[in-house]
């Protein structure tokens, strides 16, 4: 019996990791509608989590499927942080990195949390950024941070054209939808890897000149995209990427490993 509800329970903590990674899918499909908005002159919600959330809480039981996403990131988060702590995840480099995305979820799950409970996160990111300014070697943190996003960026390209991504999977859908699914990833990873370079670029500037209001976060690294020459067109390119990016974030919930 102990057996049969121990791995009861790890069935049951496996369904809610691959829900995050289904609950993430929808996220950055919806930031790249809005991305495209903002990329076609409309004065939609903010293109990051908050106005993706933001857009969820106002469709039909929008309420629902956000606690939904709050479950189901703090289950992914918890299945990345027991990888990290327990070695499932494999040498020490791949246990960083568990932990890294456990944190990610976590600030998801607490971001989509603030929003059905009325709560606005607006700004924190400036806010937090200007009290690390004021603070000792403050600047130099802000600006190894930048630098920690810019390499994240890149290695999010690596992964997308060299296909490196098809490892998380234990196997692709068959015919088109396997076709489809590996170029969505590839564009995906590629368009995801460009916005983070340009997150982590805005607070290196942001450390450099000791403004914090450079340091916006995804959606000011995308208007700041977007105010570039030929930057609607790049923005809406992004935009289609990050939507290709939620798609195969569905497929690998269905077939990720974990």
């Amino acid at each position: 019996m102990a057996t049969v509800g121990t791995r009861s329970t790890q069935g049951a903590w496996e369904l809610g990791a691959r829900a995050g990674y289904a609950a993430s899918g929808l996220l950055h499909v919806l930031i790249g509608v809005l991305a495209a908005q903002l990329a076609l002159g409309s004065s939609g919600g903010s293109a990051d989590e908050q106005g993706a959330f933001a857009t969820i809480a106002d469709s039909p039981f929008g309420a629902v499927v956000l606690w939904f996403s709050v479950v189901a990131f703090v289950a992914l988060a918890a299945w990345q942080a027991a990888a990290a702590l327990s070695g499932a995840a494999g040498e020490t480099p791949d246990r960083v990195k568990a932990g890294a995305k456990a944190v990610v979820y976590l600030a998801l799950a607490v971001t989509a949390y603030s929003v059905v409970q009325g709560a606005s996160s607006g700004g924190q990111t400036e806010s937090l950024t200007a009290r690390l300014m004021q603070s000792t070697g403050g600047r130099l943190l802000v600006g190894a941070v930048g630098v920690g996003v810019v390499v994240v960026g890149v290695y999010h390209v690596y992964k997308g054209l060299t296909k490196k991504f098809l490892e998380d999977l234990h196997r692709l859908p068959a015919g088109t939808a396997g076709r489809a699914a590996r170029n969505a990833g590839i564009v995906g990873y590629a368009a995801k890897g460009v916005a983070l370079v340009i997150v982590g670029v805005l607070f290196v500037v942001a450390a450099a000149t000791a403004n914090p209001q450079e340091a916006s976060g995804l959606d000011g690294a995308l208007q700041a995209l977007r105010d570039a020459p030929a930057g609607p067109v790049l923005l809406l390119l992004v935009a289609l990427g990050l939507m290709a990016f939620g798609a195969y974030c569905g497929v690998r919930a269905r077939f990720g490993r974990l």
